[in-house]
């Protein structure tokens, strides 16, 4: 391998840094709002309920328009998209930031959500538009430190701006990055279009609404209120969408029409890593979940405290991300996700037993670095290894993809663990259990559910390649 092949050329790298800082500034909103909630709730004078919907909307929002992004990105050239992504993301952040009522704040969300939801599938389709299969590792190294820093330091960054600022300022502050990364990076990205001509598919768009939002909400609703009658009719209203949704792009995708491709599936490794990408994010959300619940529920850590606490674990897979793509170039996935996956187990397992009244802190903190290592060991090597055997063709699509099941998979996984910690304590309860016994109970069994689910990891980990990334992008070109 010559120097030439081995390094990105100056144009292509700036592009790439653009798109990570620009999506590392979104993804960061994403968690900024949640421990706002209690603060807004008293300000605008809303219910429990309703103020949830600040979090719900914008899950929604994303989980219905990023299975479009597929569409868009062979439509418009990397800067019509970018300009429509940043544009959308800080029209909505300074509305927020002005907003006089919780319905112009709700709106505002949409508005960011919409931003944020086309930024990811941007940023994988370029790097993979740009770099060389044998390259790619380090590159998706730098996203992960996207997806697992920002959401990690975005609860300790609020909870510091509440503890000194109005809470506007959490808008305020992040508004005028977000602006001036549109206006360096806008002019540093391609303009020219490689138009497909694909026409819209207005009853795909029709049909994503009830399919993918309605999956997120049902989901949601089931792990806030249980399931109850309406939230059945909304999950399988959302499942029979789903499936005449994927009919109709099967049907389309013959005359390269589909709103979002299917044949990416088609790809064993794709298949196999997206499996591994949707208990992963079950598992995460486990924690991101149940632990700040544990640690304010049941230790009495205030908000700010419980986010410091949880923010080295999200630094550390951020310092390890790069190192961990170096490796993946290298070696291939299957000697990374194995030991990572084994890992993912051992902790979460561990969480289960040794969670309780008195668990010493720094058992926890050492847990959770634990827990970092091992997803740090997961996530750059799922991406890459799903994306990789992709033609070109495919590759807004195949991220596309990727981004709609990690939103599916999230919700799922809080669905699922949530409940189990409800229907527990419940029980506990019941059965004349004190508050705090119960509690612990109910943690425990959660995360009990997410170690199987790290399990099912192991599983899935071994059967990947184990060949380096140039070998594997080699035969996916023969295929």
């Amino acid at each position: 391998m010559t120097e030439t092949n081995t390094r990105l050329n100056p144009k292509d790298l700036a592009t790439i840094t653009v798109l990570i800082i620009s999506a590392f500034i979104v993804i960061l909103n994403e968690t900024i709002m949640n421990v706002a909630l209690p603060v807004l709730m008293h300000e605008f004078k809303v219910s429990e309920d309703a103020i949830q919907w600040l979090a719900t909307i914008f899950m929604l929002t994303m989980a219905v328009v990023i299975p479009a992004t597929g569409f868009l990105l062979q439509r418009f050239s990397t800067r019509g998209v970018f300009l429509l992504a940043m544009g959308l993301f800080s029209a909505g952040t300074l509305l927020a930031a002005a907003s006089p009522s919780f319905g112009m704040l709700l709106g505002a969300r949409v508005i960011q959500a919409s931003g944020t939801a086309i930024m990811m599938p941007l940023l994988m389709t370029t790097i993979l538009d740009l770099v060389p299969a044998h390259r790619r590792g380090v590159i998706m190294g730098n996203v992960s430190i996207v997806i697992s820093v920002a959401p990690a330091i975005g609860p300790t960054i609020s909870g510091l701006i509440l503890q000194f600022l109005n809470w506007r300022f959490m808008f305020l502050i992040v508004a005028p990055i977000a602006i001036a990364a549109l206006i360096i990076g806008a002019p540093r990205l391609n303009k020219n279009a490689e138009a497909s001509g694909t026409p819209l598919s207005i009853p795909s768009i029709l049909l994503s609404v009830p399919a993918f939002g309605g999956l997120v909400y049902g989901l949601s609703k089931l792990s806030s209120s249980g399931l109850d009658a309406t939230t059945l009719a909304v999950l399988v209203v959302a499942v029979l969408a789903l499936v005449t949704f994927v009919m109709l792009q099967l049907k389309l995708q013959r005359k390269d029409h589909a709103l979002l491709d299917m044949r990416p599936f088609t790809y064993r490794p794709f298949t196999l890593s997206l499996v591994l990408m949707v208990l992963a994010m079950v598992a995460l959300f486990g924690v991101i979940i149940l632990l700040p619940m544990y640690l304010q529920n049941v230790r009495g850590l205030d908000t700010l405290a419980t986010g410091l606490m949880l923010l080295p674990g999200g630094l550390l897979m951020g310092l390890l991300a790069p190192f961990v793509g170096r490796a993946y170039d290298k070696v291939g996935p299957r000697p990374l996700v194995i030991p990572g996956s084994v890992i993912l187990a051992l902790v979460l397992f561990g969480y289960s037993r040794l969670l309780g009244a008195e668990t010493p802190i720094p058992v926890i903190i050492g847990l959770h670095l634990t827990m970092s290592l091992s997803l740090a060991l997961i996530f750059t090597p799922a991406f890459t290894t799903a994306l990789n055997p992709l033609p070109h063709s495919l590759h807004s699509h195949g991220s596309a993809v990727l981004s709609t099941l990690q939103q599916l998979g999230g919700a799922a996984g809080t669905a699922l663990l949530v409940g189990v910690l409800a229907s527990r304590i419940s029980a506990g309860a019941a059965g004349g259990t004190d508050p705090i016994s119960a509690q612990i109970s109910g943690f425990s069994a959660g995360f009990t559910v997410a170690a199987i689910c790290a399990v099912g990891m192991v599983v899935v980990a071994t059967f990947l390649s184990k060949a380096p990334a140039e070998e594997l992008s080699e035969k996916a070109h023969a295929h």
